[in-house]
């Protein structure tokens, strides 16, 4: 467990489409849009948390309604640029639902939160069986959909992280819907991502790995 994490009951919430983090994953961000500069000046000068969040296809064009799961990540890495964007890096560190989302008079987004379904995110102690010879061949159908879709990724790399770490590395990845990547975020642990994994390549599969949505 890590024990200088303190949960938040609020976090500012960034949504991204088509991009999710999981606990112990690391992704760069270029900050430009001027709600979200002012929302890394305000995290900086607080515990650098930024809840990242999928948002739906209804609601406002400009406010869209928001998917219930998230992770929320720690700014580990900040630079400026001369041009006045944020380059940064997130670490991811444990999912969250979210409860409701907050009025304020700021120009980002703020929601209520907790963490009680995914406090097993935390615990690097108990790690889940999952051997890599029962992950071969979803590994090899993934590398078919990747090459398919244009996908360029370091395999070698790739091959050499522990396992949960490929397996949620490919979720991150793929060229799946954001439908189909929320449901690999939301499974609660490590072998349910990994089943989830495998039903949604057995679609693309039989059509060929064309794009095709898991409901």
């Amino acid at each position: 467990m890590k024990e200088d994490f303190e949960f938040p009951n609020k976090i500012p919430v960034f949504p991204l489409s088509n991009f999710i983090i999981f606990p112990n994953t690391n992704v760069p961000l270029n900050i430009f849009e001027p709600r979200y500069i002012q929302m890394i000046d305000d995290c900086m000068k607080g515990n650098r948390l930024i809840g990242i969040v999928q948002p739906k296809k209804t609601g406002d064009l400009k406010k869209p309604n928001l998917y219930d799961v998230g992770c929320v990540g720690k700014i580990t890495s900040f630079n400026e640029t001369d041009d006045g964007r944020y380059l940064i890096v997130i670490n991811g560190i444990c999912r969250y639902k979210i409860i409701e989302e907050l009025i304020n008079d700021k120009l980002y987004r703020e929601c209520k939160i907790n963490f009680d379904n995914y406090t097993n995110d935390l615990n690097k102690v108990k790690q889940e069986e999952i051997k890599f010879s029962n992950f071969k061949s979803i590994f090899n159908e993934i590398k078919i959909l990747f090459k398919k879709q244009g996908y360029l990724i370091n395999w070698k790399d790739l091959e050499k992280q522990n396992l949960d770490q490929i397996i949620n590395t490919l979720s991150m990845a793929s060229p799946f819907s954001l439908e189909e990547k929320q449901i690999l975020l939301e499974a609660n642990t490590l072998s349910e991502r990994n089943k989830k994994l495998e039903e949604i390549l057995k679609i693309y599969s039989v059509d060929n790995f064309e794009n095709k949505t898991l409901q």
